[in-house]
This record gives C-alpha cells, sequence and structure tokens, in this order.
C-alpha cells in the first residue's frame, strides 16, 4: 500500500510570503548593523566620537534593506506574460 504524501498545514503562498519576509527582515538586521559599524569606526578614527556618522550609517543600511525588500515583493506582483511570470534585472 502507498502511504499518503505529508502536507504542510499553510499553503504554498504563505510559505513563500513567510520566506520573503524571513529574508526581509534578516537582511535589515545584517545592513543595519553593518552600517551602525561602519558608523562606529568612522565616528572614532574621523568625527571626534560624535554620534551622527553611526546614525547615518544604521539610516544607510536600513534604508537599502528596505528597498531591496520593496523591490522583491514588487517583482512578486509584476504582471504575467503567456501565463509566466516575466522576471525583470
Amino acid at each position: 500500500p502507498t502511504t499518503p504524501v505529508a502536507r504542510t498545514t499553510r499553503p504554498i503562498s504563505e510559505s513563500l510570503l513567510n520566506e520573503k519576509w524571513d529574508r526581509c527582515l534578516s537582511s535589515m538586521l545584517i545592513r543595519s548593523g553593518l552600517g551602525l559599524s561602519f558608523g562606529i569606526v568612522f565616528s572614532v578614527l574621523l568625527f571626534k566620537r560624535r554620534a551622527w556618522p553611526a546614525t547615518v550609517g544604521l539610516g544607510f543600511g536600513a534604508g537599502r534593506a528596505w528597498e531591496e525588500c520593496d523591490n522583491s515583493f514588487k517583482h512578486a506582483a509584476a504582471p504575467s506574460k503567456d501565463g509566466l511570470r516575466v522576471l525583470r534585472p
């Protein structure tokens, strides 16, 4: 006898959306952390330990991650051509 195939409780589209959100959040943490660390290094080396370089670095990192995430979600909603998804570079 054949055994039934185990299915996940979530639909495939929800799983894809969850994976996309996970990538966005991890990218946000990594890029914000890198921006903050570069800001701290520049603050110590060049700007006499001011706070604004660290804040600007954090903002640049978070902004870059936000744009990549927004792009990722916009490409998911791109119109299809003949039933196939159109991928843009």
